[in-house]
């Protein structure tokens, strides 16, 4: 291992409660584009920007071209698994060490993984709701244009599009967990979507861990940065838990 490897290995070591906060570049290396790199999804060219095809205006006014985008860009393939990190980090909650795992991922990939205690800022696509009753669907329990309940209401997919406003439970929640963590680890993510990002305000420990390929505006305050993909750094330190 490099120094910093080593260094964040003795981190995690020494570390009596930890809590990880990840973005789109947990996924990548398990074959799910991210947003905002060079070949991400707002780099490709489509009929309408695709932050406007994000929103919660295009879904109320686009209904059947949301679902079309949506199905076709954010639902994974059956055959994506979880890659090492979405492992590592499994393997982490079950030996004790992660209390709380916050994502703005959609994938479901860290359940896939094992993880139990994965707070889903931004929802999941494996999940539908009825807009009109409140039912709860799988994901693939309509195969209609636009999928709908038994009672005729729309079964929108469980995610939070823009303009949309953030789960207020599950805020609560991650601000709970980060503020009691003494380690905190970021990785795979900019840090530019808020509310999102702005959670990292509520850390009060001792040791502040980014990795991501790209620069984030917290680096200045990082006690350890690694410029590195997040799969590869952790991928290194499977089975040293």
């Amino acid at each position: 291992m490099n120094t910093k490897i080593q260094k964040l290995n003795r981190f995690i070591d020494e570390a009596r409660c930890i809590v990880f906060f990840g973005g789109a570049g947990v996924s990548t290396e398990s074959g799910i584009p991210d947003f905002r790199s060079v070949g991400g999804l707002y780099s490709q060219k489509f009929k309408y920007p695709p932050e406007y095809m994000l929103s919660h205006t295009f879904f109320v006014e686009h209904t059947d071209e949301f679902f079309e985008f949506y199905r076709s860009k954010l639902v994974p393939p059956e055959n994506v698994k979880p890659n090492a990190a979405h492992i590592y980090l499994a393997e982490l909650e079950k030996c004790g060490k992660l209390a709380a795992l916050i994502t703005q991922n959609i994938d479901g990939l860290h359940q896939a993984a094992g993880s139990i205690n994965v707070l889903e800022l931004h929802g999941s696509v494996w999940r539908n709701y009825c807009m009109a009753c409140g039912r709860f669907y799988a994901t693939d329990s309509h195969k209609s244009d636009i999928p709908r309940c038994s009672c005729g209401g729309i079964a929108k997919p469980d995610v939070v599009l823009y303009g949309e406003n953030l789960n207020t439970e599950v805020v609560k929640k991650a601000a709970g967990f980060i503020s009691k963590a003494d380690l905190m680890i970021i990785g795979g993510t900019s840090l530019n979507v808020y509310p999102a990002a702005g959670l990292i305000q509520y850390f009060k420990g001792s040791r502040l861990v980014i990795i991501n390929t790209s620069p984030t505006q917290y680096d200045s305050k990082a006690d350890l940065l690694i410029t590195d993909s997040i799969e590869k750094v952790f991928g290194r330190l499977g089975g040293n838990i």
